[in-house]
């Protein structure tokens, strides 16, 4: 049996020569998105500012290593391993601090030793198709202010894009810090954050590994901690009565459902994002006010209540006898914002279900409200930590009776005018968010038809295509500049439900309306899909027309000035 090692291990002594990572080419590219890397900024800040004494633990990388050779694949880890070495990069880049800068170049490169004949070497190597570009604008002193000046066009992967832009905001954020905080978060870095390093010097069983260790098991939960908690502090004549409460909740929503319900919950009381772990927040935070003589009271005031209500959302069940109409409204602001990568808005959803269910007209505009600020955030790409603090900051307002009124609702003129901006540009290349948006338009075009879908697939397509082909008459029609301009915008997106076809997306205006934006049976039924087979021409004309037509509509379903 090959030999397996887990170690806690401090960052200065990963970023040393006793590592050589390598990346092996088979594994994806590096894909962190600046919202996961401001957020990883943020825990940091965090746990800098928190306790100057408490360690502080990044999570596991597996590793494929000889304990007697530095030589380390990365099997798991490398999207923290290169944003950290980012991080390292950019502290290095604005100081001013001739030997400060040697201590962070050190963590960056292997020196090497002239009298030994060893060269300097990057304790870091990605994949090869970007190694050079990672070498010249992260890992050699002063490169991260080069790469700022790097047109974004000249990228050559996404990889890189991703580098650019990490390393973009992160020179943002500190470059506003004065040098001795920089070193202050430096010094924690390096003493007391730390990586747990799993390594085996067998492929087969680092892969292993990594499988067991993101594997779902059924060990205890929270919940089951807090569950016998709450029951403990029961007499023995409540206790079966409250157990089956308990269950019967659980059994409504599903072990993974029911875990998060009680995130939502914690935030609901504490009306503050979170900044450790459940276990730790959830009993000072929720339990304490209700043990030892008031835990029925939490079953029935609380857990019961809050779980009706995540299962109403999540099942687009709310009813409401006396106003239908209404009540499918309100679920329809359900469907729409469970389509958002996030569900931070949960918390104040369940809010508003559980104080105001019986009010299916307030619901409706509450959640107007709700799925308009979700929407901005989303649009605007608002990472973790900001989201997670206006939501606690609505939670508030609610909480102090302000109601509809509640200041968070309401965007500033600048993040008005970022949603626009987002909104009227390269829309597609934003792939978490295109088909959000392009769905709320579709339902805004076909609102009084009444239209409704529920298809398994939709995928969205470009109308004039994204590489036409060299002797396409599409390239007749437009310049260069002219497809640049206009291919991942919004007027020249529709939606489809079918799979791509990488064949027929090229084909001329007349074929594609004729062969591909029609179905089996005729027609898309997406109006927006629809809008575009009125034209008979395809022009930067009618795109301009439609990207003002579209992009009104949606400013005038949102609000936004």
């Amino acid at each position: 049996m090959k030999q397996l090692e887990a170690h806690e291990v401090p960052l200065h002594k990963i970023f040393c020569s006793d590592y050589d990572f390598q990346i092996p080419e088979y594994q994806r590219p590096y894909a962190w998105e600046t919202e996961q890397t401001l957020q990883l900024l943020d825990d940091l800040i965090e746990a800098l500012d928190r306790n100057r004494d408490e360690p502080y633990f990044l999570g596991s990388i597996v590793l494929v290593k000889d304990p007697d050779a530095p030589a380390a694949q990365v099997i798991d880890g490398q999207q923290r391993l290169t944003t950290l070495t980012i991080l390292y990069a950019v502290l290095r880049d604005l100081t001013r601090d001739e030997e400060f800068a040697k201590e962070l170049d050190e963590m960056i490169c292997e020196p090497g030793k002239k009298s030994r004949g060893l060269q300097r070497k990057p304790r870091l190597a990605l994949r090869s198709r970007d190694t050079e570009f990672f070498h010249k604008y992260v890992q050699t002193s002063l490169g991260t202010r080069e790469l700022a000046k790097v047109p974004a066009n000249a990228m050559s992967t996404e990889a890189q894009e991703a580098i650019q832009a990490n390393s973009g905001v992160l020179s943002d954020k500190l470059g506003g810090w004065h040098e001795n905080r920089r070193l202050e978060l430096i010094r924690m870095l390096s003493d007391r954050t730390y990586l747990v390093v799993v390594s085996t010097s067998d492929l087969n069983s680092a892969h292993r590994i990594f499988s067991v260790m993101n594997d779902r098991g059924l060990d205890l939960s929270p919940a089951d901690i807090f569950k016998s908690t709450i029951i403990g502090n029961l007499t023995n004549g409540q206790s079966a009565n409250y157990s089956k409460k308990w269950e019967d909740a659980e059994e409504a929503l599903g072990r993974e459902d029911f875990a998060d319900l009680f995130l939502h919950i914690r935030m609901i009381f504490a009306k503050d994002r979170a900044k450790r772990e459940l276990l730790k927040e959830f009993p000072e935070q929720v339990l304490d006010s209700y043990l030892p003589n008031r835990a029925d009271h939490f079953v029935d005031d609380v857990l019961v209540p809050y779980a009706d209500a995540y299962e109403k959302i999540r099942d687009l069940a709310y009813v409401a006898p006396e106003d239908p109409d209404a009540a499918e409204r309100v679920n329809a602001w359900f469907k729409r914002l469970s389509q958002l990568d996030n569900n931070d808005w949960r918390a104040p959803a369940l809010w508003a279900l559980r104080h105001h269910g019986g009010e299916p007209e307030w619901l409706d505009r509450f959640f107007q409200s709700l799925e308009r600020l979700a929407a901005s955030m989303f649009i605007r790409r608002v990472y973790t930590s900001l989201r997670a603090n206006r939501y606690a900051e609505l939670l508030r307002g609610l909480d102090a009776g302000h109601g509809l009124s509640a200041g968070a609702f309401r965007l500033s003129e600048d993040e008005q005018a970022e949603t626009l901006k987002q909104l009227d540009g390269p829309l597609y290349l934003v792939t978490k968010v295109r088909k959000y948006v392009l769905l709320r338009v579709d339902e805004v075009l076909a609102k009084d038809s009444g239209a409704t879908y529920k298809h398994p697939i939709i995928t969205v397509e470009h109308v004039l295509p994204q590489n036409p082909k060299p002797n396409s008459t599409w390239m007749n029609e437009f310049s260069d500049n002219e497809h640049r301009q206009w291919r991942h915008r919004i007027a020249n997106l529709v939606l489809l439900n079918r799979r791509k076809n990488s064949e027929a997306q090229n084909y001329d205006f007349a074929m594609k309306k004729e062969k591909y934006f029609t179905g089996k049976n005729g027609v898309s039924n997406f109006a927006l899909t629809t809008g575009v087979l009125s034209h008979q021409e395809w022009t930067s004309d009618v795109l301009e027309r439609r990207q003002q037509e579209l992009t009104t509509l949606l400013r005038e379903e949102w609000q936004l000035e």
